[in-house]
Order: structure tokens, then sequence, then C-alpha cells
């Protein structure tokens, strides 16, 4: 009787948290950025504080939308495809980005080879319990919060971190002399419309992903 007791309390718990873990298959997460300049370049983070990133995924497919003051950045993958793109609106120009999945698989690679190191201790940020995890890459230091208690199903949108077990509530990357700090504001489980993937037909500048590395480098 008493061993029936303590397997019944044991698969309970067992049950409650595998119950507590909730999969995003489908859902919306915004977060809030927060900019500092490592080398003083106070206009360039001063334009850029304060910008909102929504993520748009799905088990295959995300949108992410970066919106701030000198303008909006899309990025949108689909994983069955392996193609994507990336729109860039500032300052009245509006340019769009093909890519194929070896160039999702650069643009994104220093996020997906970062080993982590995950904390055992819980830690609560914006109200959520969060474990700490703590990468070292060229130097640099990555630290990203995350819930355990949520999955996002689909590891391969712009920015993930799919090493973790969980959703990241705050994270740190840097990009030449800024440092970016995502906080998350809000998330939902909402579906989302299969036309929110779609790439614009007209009024963009197309150019491959291996030609605006080209401008970039000013070749």
């Amino acid at each position: 009787m008493f061993q029936k007791f303590t397997y019944s309390i044991i698969l309970s718990g067992l049950t409650t948290g595998l119950f507590a873990q909730k999969i995003m298959n489908e859902g919306v997460i915004t977060y809030q950025i927060a900019i500092e300049s490592t080398k003083g370049e106070k206009q360039v983070a001063s334009a850029l504080n304060g910008a909102t990133v929504t993520l748009f995924v799905t088990k295959d497919r995300s949108r992410t939308e970066m919106v701030s003051t000198p303008g909006t950045e899309t990025t949108v993958f689909d994983n069955k495809t392996g193609t994507g793109y990336i729109l860039k609106e500032y300052s009245g120009q509006k340019l769009m980005i093909t890519t194929t999945k070896a160039n999702w698989e650069q643009k994104n690679q220093s996020n997906s080879a970062l080993k982590f190191t995950i904390d055992d201790n819980t830690t609560n940020i914006l109200g959520y319990n969060c474990k700490k995890a703590v990468a070292t890459a060229d130097g640099k230091q990555y630290t990203v919060y995350f819930d355990p208690s949520i999955i996002i199903a689909n590891k391969n949108y712009n920015n993930a971190f799919p090493q973790l077990p969980g959703l990241p509530v705050q994270y740190e990357l840097s990009s030449g002399n800024l440092n970016f700090k995502y906080s998350l504001l809000k998330y939902s489980f909402e579906g989302i419309l299969a036309s929110k993937f779609d790439a614009p037909k007209a009024g963009f500048r197309t150019m491959t992903y291996e030609e605006n590395q080209q401008l970039k480098r000013g070749e």
C-alpha cells in the first residue's frame, strides 16, 4: 500500500512537470531593445534605443520585425523550402535581400555555435522564473536568461539560441561598437496567418545575400 502511494506521488509529480512546460508551435513574441555604445556613438545608440522586435513564429516559418526611429527591418525564413528574405526600409529606401539555407546558416552562425553553461539556480527576471546561460566566443561574453517552462518549437528563427531549452526572456548581443539588450515585453500563443510570411511582389529593390555582402565590403 505504501509503495503504491509513493509511486502515485512520484507519477503525479512527473505529470505535473510535464504539463507545466508549454510548447509554442505558433505564437507572437515581442522584445524591447536597450542599446549602449562602447565607443561613444551616442547618436546611433539614441536613434535605435527603445526599438521593438516582434517575432511571429510557426513550426516551420518565422518573421522577425525590428521597428526603430530610423526605419524597419524584417527577416523571414521558411525551414521547409530553405529560402527567405530580409527587408530594409530606411530613409525612404526599400531593399529586399533574398536568402538561401546556406546564407541563413552563415548569418546566424555566431549564435548557433555558442556553447552555453547553464546555472542550476533560478532567477526572477521581468517576472519570469529563469535559468541563466553564459557563453564566451571571440573574447565576448553572451548572457541569456530563459524561461524553461516555455519551449519555442521552431529553433531556426533570427537571433535564435537553439541550444537553450526555453524562451529567452532577456539577452545581450554585440554588433560593431553597439551592445543590444533585448527584454521580453509580452508573448502569446496566437495563430499566424500564412500571408504574414509572403514576400512583397513590388516596391523593393531586390538583390541576393551575396550581392549585399559585396556591397557592404565596397566591392
